[in-house]
This record gives C-alpha cells, sequence and structure tokens, in this order.
C-alpha cells in the first residue's frame, strides 16, 4: 500500500480493538483507535487520509448513528461496519445508508483486510481528485496553460519562460495532438510581443498552390482569381507571433522565400516586388525530426539551421503518466462549462481506466474523452475496454497484475535491493516483503551478476 494506510477502529470493548490493532498493523496499516464514537467523530475532517472501520452496537452512539455522521461531514469516507449479531436487516440498512461494506463478527482476517486495502485505495483517489481539482483551481499564469506535473512538463515551463522573454524563433516537436499549439501559444502570451497577433497556419492544410499566398499575401491580379489584395499570414502576424504547423510538409519553393523572410525580416507579397518590413517571432511544429529530413534532402537545411535558434520537445502522453490526471480534471471542468453541465463524479474504476489506457491520441484524445465523460456517453468506452479486457480477468484480477507489474519494476530498478525498493515504491519494507510473498517473487530474480558477485 503506498502513502499512509490509516485505519480508524472504534469499539467500546478494548479486547477487540487490541485484537485489531495488532493483526492490522502486522499488515502495514496505520491503525488509530477510539472507545468512544464521539470522539472518533471529532478526529476527523474532510481531507482525512483514513477509512473507518466500526462495531455497530455501541452506547451513546451506534454503528448507524456514526455513519450518518460521517456521511454529513464527508459522504466519501469509506465506513467499514461489523456486527456480531448477524443482522441481516442492519446490513441492508447500513448499505443503503452509504456504508462501504458491513462485515460479520467473528471477522474473517482474509477478508478484513482485503476490504480495508480497497478502502484505503479508494480514499487515496478520492483526496487525490480532490487535489487535483483544488490545484487546477488555483492556477495562474503558465500554470494555468502548460498543465502537468511530470518532470519533462515542468522544465517546457521554466524553457517558456526563458524563450519568451527572448522573442527568439523556435521549432518545437512532438507527436500529433501532444500540445504543440499550445506551447506556441504559450510562447507568446509570455512574451514580449503579447500585443501582437497570434496568426497560425497549418502548412499541411493549404495546398501547394496556394501556399505562398496565404504566406506572403499577394496583390490585386497576380493570378487567376486574385480580384483584390489579399495580406498574408506573415504579413498579418507582424508585430506578434507566426506559428507554421506540420511545418515539415512546406513545399520546398516555399521553404525558400520563407527562409529570406527569417533572415531579411521583409516580405513581398505576390506579384510585387515592394519589400514590406516585418518584426515578428517564429514558431515551427513538426512531427518528424526536420534534422533527419534535411540530411534525406526533404527540408532545407539552412531553413531548420535558421529556426532551429531554440527547440523544445513535448514527450508523448503515455511516456508522462503523472499528467494524465491533470489534464483530464482542467478538459473535464472546461466541458462542463461549455456544455453547462454539472462536473460527474470520477469513479475508481474510471481513474483507473484513465491512468492505463496508452492514449495513442495523446492530449487531444484525452480531451475528447473529457467531453464524452462530461456528456455521460464514456460508458461506451468503458464498455468496450471492458469487453476487449475481459480474456484479463475481472477488475480486481487486472488491478492485481498492476500492483504486480509496479513492485517487479520497483525491484528490477534497484537491483533487488529491498530498502531502495521499498523506498522508491513509497511503502515500508514491511509492506513490500508481503507483496513480494502474495506475488510470489524472489529479489534474487531481480539481482544483477556484478551485484551476486559483491555478495
Amino acid at each position: 500500500m503506498g502513502n499512509t494506510s490509516k485505519v480508524i477502529i472504534i469499539d467500546d470493548d478494548q479486547t477487540i480493538i487490541e485484537a485489531l490493532t495488532e493483526m492490522l498493523e502486522l499488515e502495514g496499516f496505520q491503525v488509530i483507535s477510539y472507545l468512544h464514537a464521539d470522539k472518533a467523530i471529532n478526529a476527523l475532517d474532510h481531507q482525512s487520509a483514513a477509512v473507518v472501520l466500526s462495531d455497530v452496537r455501541m452506547p451513546k452512539m451506534d454503528g448507524l448513528s456514526l455513519l450518518a455522521r460521517i456521511q454529513a461531514l464527508d459522504n466519501e469516507l469509506p465506513v467499514i461496519l461489523m456486527s456480531g449479531h448477524g443482522d441481516i436487516p442492519m446490513a441492508i440498512e447500513a448499505m443503503k445508508e452509504g456504508a462501504y461494506d458491513f462485515l460479520e463478527k467473528p471477522l474473517q482476517p482474509a477478508q478484513l483486510i482485503n476490504q480495508l486495502q480497497r478502502a484505503v485505495e479508494k480514499r487515496q483517489l478520492v483526496l487525490e481528485n480532490r487535489k487535483l481539482k483544488q490545484n487546477i483551481a488555483q492556477q495562474t499564469g503558465l500554470e494555468s496553460l502548460i498543465i502537468g506535473e511530470s518532470a519533462a512538463i515542468k522544465s517546457i515551463r521554466q524553457h517558456i519562460s526563458s524563450l519568451a522573454q527572448a522573442n527568439i524563433d523556435t521549432i518545437i516537436y512532438g507527436e500529433t495532438g501532444c500540445g504543440k499549439d499550445v506551447v506556441a501559444r504559450a510562447l507568446h502570451q509570455f512574451s514580449l510581443r503579447n500585443k501582437g497577433r497570434f496568426i497560425a497556419i497549418n502548412c499541411g492544410g493549404i495546398s501547394e498552390s496556394l501556399i505562398e499566398s496565404e504566406l506572403f499575401g499577394h496583390e490585386a491580379g497576380a493570378f487567376t482569381g486574385a480580384n483584390k489584395r489579399h495580406i498574408g499570414k506573415i504579413e498579418a502576424a507582424n508585430g506578434g507571433t507566426l506559428f507554421l504547423d506540420e511545418i515539415e510538409t512546406m513545399p520546398l519553393p516555399a521553404q525558400i522565400k520563407l527562409l529570406r523572410v527569417l533572415q531579411e525580416r521583409t516580405i513581398e507579397r505576390v506579384g510585387s516586388t515592394q519589400p514590406i518590413p516585418v518584426e515578428l517571432t517564429v514558431i515551427a511544429a513538426s512531427k518528424d525530426n526536420l534534422a533527419q529530413l534535411g540530411e534525406e534532402g526533404k527540408f532545407r537545411k539552412d531553413l531548420f539551421y535558421r529556426l532551429n535558434v531554440a527547440n523544445l520537445t513535448i514527450p508523448p502522453l503515455r511516456d508522462r503518466p503523472e499528467d494524465i490526471l491533470p489534464l483530464f480534471h482542467h478538459y473535464a471542468r472546461k466541458a462542463a462549462e461549455h456544455f453547462s453541465k454539472p462536473l460527474p463524479l470520477i469513479t475508481s474504476a474510471y481513474l483507473e481506466y484513465l491512468i492505463q489506457h496508452p492514449w495513442p491520441g495523446n492530449v487531444r484524445e484525452l480531451k475528447n474523452a473529457a467531453d464524452r465523460f462530461v456528456l455521460g456517453i464514456s460508458e461506451t468506452s468503458l464498455a468496450s475496454i471492458k469487453r476487449e479486457d475481459d480474456s484479463n480477468g475481472s477488475y480486481e484480477e487486472r488491478m492485481e497484475q498492476f500492483e504486480r507489474h509496479i513492485i517487479e519494476e520497483g525491484l528490477r530498478v534497484t537491483n533487488g535491493q529491498l530498502n531502495e525498493a521499498a523506498e522508491l515504491l513509497d511503502m515500508s519494507r514491511k509492506t513490500l516483503y508481503r507483496k513480494m510473498k502474495k506475488h510470489q517473487l524472489d529479489k534474487q530474480h531481480f539481482k544483477t551478476l556484478e551485484d551476486e558477485g559483491q555478495e
């Protein structure tokens, strides 16, 4: 169990409290116990990183009354009730009122531990969900535009802050849908040219016969159909920023003219020989390596060198899983505002799907998923995912596989050193050992030959 797995036990029988505390602490839980329910209530709040395990039949305040008080305090705080009286109607009532589970005494250790672990994981997801929402609500400036907590995104934000003040031409690399246009807009917004216009043009979306006219403009009568003067994108961006998306698709003749603009900072409209001075920052974006394309003769090397004063690379979303939930919360909140709908509750199962999905369409795909989620049509995609994953077993079985994979990776990275692995995985050595035993993992399997030779 990552993070603190805190269980609050409430029972008026000290003997039962001591027995449960001993058992749960051996399983890696942090236990706090109370003989009186009212004192436990006073120790809880909306941010409590804990789950509650309470007896039902107690003096002054019984388990159902306690449940109602906790529900009023935080209806997402898991409460597991236990009773030695086999009271089925009471169990039904407790579940109806929002209890996480109802267990009959004498408690079965395996069942209790399993339910507590699941309840702890649910609570951790709920608190993480709230924290992300709070962070997004508090974000200002650059962090509200370039969203994410990964090292790569933090580095990109730092580079944007530096590059924007310098007003230098820049190349942004990244797969389709990873947010190159968002980074380009941030570079403009935080630059000294932010009072000017941000003009974007997709070089791949314009035919070769029209791209020069779109970029440089034309005079009336410059060619058939040119009935009046047209101001091109470069001239329109004068004093601001020109964003050339998919620049790798720009025809070579247009590349030559663009190079001249970058060198001389003047343009000539098609059909004119009158130079027009322009002051602007050029940001180019490409999903391909322009240096490699230059070596292959598919992109002008001199244009690449002129644009490549600075460059940024946005990793695909699959390589920065820390950014998935912050981005999803951001786009879900925007979708709720756009569609005038309340933001639905994000279940732990859906959060797990978000984390494990490979996102081949990157941030663009994630944004679409957030839109569908807010509109209430995400169940269709989840149903198809369930069908695809049926061969992998139930949700609990897939979670077990996921847990095993994480522990294996931790042991592999640390060459089977348990102290280092436990620290990396943010769990105690005792918890790591217990999970290794559960998944039948042997630390010797992860030791390198060099490490074995040193022992």
